[in-house]
């Protein structure tokens, strides 16, 4: 069903979508991807600490709500490889741990989650990782389609609505109707689907911001010390352990092949990157 959403209810091109996302799978053994730590430790506290994203609680219907940094994410303290790879992760987390269990505690099926995206620290230098958050955005699109049922964007700077309004009508119908920009942190529009303990920290107070350090480890859902990160690390040091009778762990990035963008994330990419260049060459940021 999802796959058919995903090609506007094109059986044909379900079909192929969803055989290319099996062939990805296998080829790249991502059933295995959780086994595979991002070792030693302090590197894999590196990447979440420059890759900004985390479970901060559940909407009312029982969705899980995960809060993305994209304003203050700077991927500066790995390869890209590291990146992708803690993406998929957590990704494969979601699906075969966190929706599961909210399914369960909810007695019906839960199969998508709510992203709240903060905006807070965008800057030019957003240039830089357009080229990794299209891969990434590639992988979800490709692979992990339809499991977000709405996007909500807070703290948007000016930069940010100069580049939405372009990109904005290069969205498909259907992403659009996803996507909801908040004024301000969002707090009061958030607390309409969910409850104050599952706002992500950035949308408790106003100018609150994602800082990494301003809450403490167990509020910011961030943090490797929150229970979701805490969680997961767990959890795959845990498969590491069963795998280990098979083959030993290795050091390095997991390496998954990166699918060619759609022809559609390519324009809008480069549409934000024009934008972004105007900025640059007007000095208005």
């Amino acid at each position: 069903m999802r796959f058919l959403k995903a090609r506007d209810w094109d059986p044909y091109k379900a079909q192929k979508m969803l055989v290319d996302c099996l062939n990805w799978r296998v080829q790249n053994e991502i059933d295995n991807i959780l086994s595979k730590p991002i070792v030693p430790a302090d590197l894999y506290r590196a990447v979440r600490d420059s890759q900004l994203i985390g479970l901060s609680g559940y909407s009312r219907e029982g969705l899980p709500v995960f809060a993305i940094g994209v304003g203050l994410s700077t991927f500066d303290k790995a390869s890209v490889h590291y990146y992708v790879q803690s993406h998929i992760q957590i990704n494969e987390y979601r699906e075969r741990i966190v929706l599961p269990s909210a399914s369960e505690k909810q007695g019906r099926p839960i199969t998508t989650c709510i992203k709240v995206l903060d905006m807070t620290g965008l800057k030019l230098s957003a240039l830089n990782q357009i080229k990794l958050l299209t891969i990434i955005s590639s992988i979800d699109d490709l692979n992990y389609p339809e499991k977000t049922n709405t996007y909500y964007i807070v703290n948007a700077p000016y930069i940010f609505s100069a580049c939405w309004k372009v990109v904005k009508p290069l969205l498909q119908e259907r992403t659009r109707r996803k996507i909801q920009v908040l004024p301000g942190c969002g707090r009061d529009e958030l607390l309409t689907i969910m409850d104050y303990s599952s706002l992500p920290h950035f949308c408790r107070r106003e100018g609150s911001g994602s800082s990494r350090h301003s809450e403490s480890g167990s509020e910011n859902c961030y943090s490797l010390d929150h229970p979701f990160h805490q969680g997961l690390y767990n959890h795959i040091k845990q498969q590491a352990r069963l795998r280990e009778a098979v083959e030993p762990i290795k050091q390095g990035s997991f390496h998954v092949d990166f699918p060619v963008p759609p022809d559609d994330e390519v324009e809008i990419a480069k549409t934000i990157e024009s934008e972004l260049h105007k900025f640059e060459n007007g000095n208005d940021v």
